[in-house]
């Protein structure tokens, strides 16, 4: 990888380390939105969510996926390509440690404000660290892969009838062979 894809690489991990992007690219995923649909969504000022948005479309995040005229000016709506790029391109970019512990203090901020809205009733959650044989991590990559695209690929604009709002974030990753300190 030659020095301008790594920035770019670094560029995308840094533009969706933060929690309000990382609420925008769930929005957009199954759903074009513009940036008034998407303030009003998460209450935010018109400015204030082309901002981020403009932020995630510089880092080839999110597209424009068509105009529309309103009130005499055109509005851009965006998605979020999530089957162009695999579900998470960011989990083998050559970005440095410091992103993915960024991302992951924003992911995890991003957690808390979703269990504060959690429903009542069970939900599966699971947390391990531990020493699996390799047949058995593949295995459960690809279970994992496959619910997450299930999800990704049903995930409609917010509130369509026939829908329920849910939450589900995913990160597996093999570790490295020393000892936990």
């Amino acid at each position: 990888m030659n020095e301008e894809e790594t920035g770019a690489a670094v560029s995308a991990m840094r533009a969706v380390a933060h929690p309000l992007r990382l609420q925008m690219l769930s929005l957009l995923t199954g759903a074009e939105l513009s940036a008034a649909e998407v303030a009003r969504e998460l209450d935010l000022t018109h400015a204030n969510a082309s901002y981020h948005l403009r932020v995630l479309l510089e880092a080839d995040e999110i597209v424009v996926a068509g105009e529309e005229k309103i009130r005499g000016g055109v509005a851009k709506r965006y998605r979020y390509p999530h089957e162009r790029a695999g579900l998470n391109p960011r989990a083998t970019s050559p970005s440095t440690a410091d992103d993915q512990v960024f991302y992951a203090r924003a992911l995890g901020l991003e957690i808390e404000r979703r269990l504060q809205h959690r429903a009542p009733g069970p939900g599966p959650h699971s947390d391990l660290e531990g020493w699996v044989p390799p047949e058995v991590w593949e295995q459960a990559n690809a279970l994992l892969m496959e619910a997450a695209m299930l999800v990704h690929e049903a995930n409609q604009a917010p509130r369509s009838p026939g829908t329920i709002h849910v939450s589900q974030t995913l990160w597996a990753f093999p570790m490295t062979q020393q000892e936990p300190r």
